[in-house]
């Protein structure tokens, strides 16, 4: 680089930098609810959807481990639990595993049923995150322990 190029660039920042003192600049204080990352959010939302196809490639898998005529019955226990156990989860699973807690390891019943609408921002488990789509999350993997648990029943039963 030339010295006149040098001379222009620092000529370039010194006048750059004037004007940016003459000018006011207004502050805008964001809350920390509209700070999330939307790759983030899409992101949690098919790792989401991934993780509920998880239960029926479970029955699949399953269904191949017991006799043909258990096959159906191993398929309709893993959507069986795919419903019960996300409507307890919606219910009362969220607010006891992540709601404020009433002593270690428990939680109150505060936000039963979802009471906070996906409105409210918690820092803590979910920073860039609406809190709704890490309850959704989290209710997926709260299905996967109960649909694995019917297959040792039908394993049991002999080949006939």
């Amino acid at each position: 680089m030339s010295d006149t190029g040098i001379i222009t660039t620092i000529t370039n920042i010194i006048t750059t930098t004037t004007d940016t003192t003459t000018t006011t600049t207004t502050t805008t204080i964001i809350p920390d609810a509209l700070l999330l990352d939307t790759g983030d959010h899409a992101w949690m939302l098919a790792s989401t959807a991934l993780v509920l196809m998880m239960t029926p490639a479970l029955a699949i898998f399953y269904a191949g481990l017991v006799h043909r005529k258990n096959v159906l019955s191993q398929l309709f226990l893993s959507f069986l639990c795919m419903g019960v156990i996300f409507v307890q989860w919606v219910l009362f699973g969220f607010s006891f595993a992540f709601g404020d807690p009433v002593s270690v390891g428990f939680g109150s019943f505060s936000d039963a049923a979802l009471r906070f609408n996906g409105s409210r921002h918690d820092p803590f488990y979910c920073p860039t995150l609406p809190l709704l789509t890490y309850a959704a999350y989290q209710g997926t993997f709260a299905i996967v322990p109960p649909a694995k648990s019917n297959v040792p029943k039908v394993l049991n039963q002999p080949f006939t």
